[in-house]
């Protein structure tokens, strides 16, 4: 206490001074309209950086939870979509009895490697959440890889990035296909191995799943050709695919479950009598 009247003792003339040029000040503020009004300027100005930079934060702040929003959002809307995936040229279509080909469950990535030869991606969901072993994983711009293993609480996914990973893929614009591989140097760019020299190819062109298995539905972006040439043989395409998702920053993903999988696998397993 005794510091600061010592304070003010030597400090008041400079403390006098700062008072009477408050009061002066606002004395000039009532008295004149002019300045009255540009004070009032000042101040909402002041107050309007205030409020919007606290507004920033705020939103800022509230991203995370508007993106859990929008991709529960995508989830039921993917799942939608998905209903209506149907064979048209049917002559009557009970749309009541419809089962949904494909069902997608939002998830975390809670791992993501892309630097070594073989590499896995974690998800923050598992068995609870439905998810099992050979369910597709992609984001909202491309596929990432396929589930392996479970557990209770977590997934891991082979990544497309992995040098055991074989992924049916062709062209957007014809029904050739290949198998995707990855030879382990650029994450950012694949390869599409084996489709047929008679396929027209124009760098660019996009790649996609081709939906030949119970995996990936046909249509998931892949990405585009970056370059291609004829193998050793001269029979098929070595393809170039420049991906369309950035591997190296995967967040959110969704994990496609096929309704018909398991009748698909049945058909698939059943030996001919001899």
């Amino acid at each position: 206490m005794q510091q600061i009247i010592n304070f003010l003792i030597r400090n008041k003339n400079f403390l006098l001074f700062l008072l009477l040029l408050f009061i002066s000040l606002l004395l000039t503020i009532q008295s004149h309209s002019y300045h009255k009004s540009k004070f009032i300027s000042s101040t909402n100005f002041l107050t309007g950086g205030v409020y919007g930079w606290r507004y920033s934060i705020n939103n800022y702040f509230g991203l995370k939870k508007e993106n859990e929003r929008l991709l529960k959002e995508n989830e039921q809307l993917r799942n939608q979509i998905s209903r209506f995936t149907v064979d048209t040229s049917a002559a009557y279509i009970d749309t009541t009895s419809f089962q949904k080909p494909f069902t997608f469950i939002k998830t975390n990535v809670f791992k993501n490697d892309y630097s070594k030869m073989d590499n896995y991606i974690l998800l923050n969901k598992g068995e609870k959440d439905g998810i099992e072993p050979d369910m597709g994983v992609i984001t909202d711009k491309g596929i990432v890889g396929i589930v392996e293993n479970t557990s209770k609480g977590y997934s891991r996914v082979i990544s497309i990035l992995n040098s055991n990973s074989r992924i049916n893929a062709g062209l957007k614009k014809s029904n050739q296909y290949g198998s995707l591989v990855w030879n382990g140097k650029d994450p950012n760019i694949v390869q599409l191995e084996t489709v047929p020299r008679q396929a027209i190819l124009k760098k660019g062109d996009t790649i996609i799943t081709n939906g030949r298995s119970t995996i990936f539905p046909r249509g998931i972006g892949i990405g585009t050709i970056l370059n291609y040439k004829l193998d050793e043989n001269q029979s098929y395409f070595l393809i170039d695919v420049l991906l369309f998702n950035d591997m190296t920053n995967i967040g959110f993903t969704y994990a496609i479950k096929s309704n018909d999988a398991t009748e698909i696998k049945s058909l698939e397993n059943l030996k001919t009598d001899e």
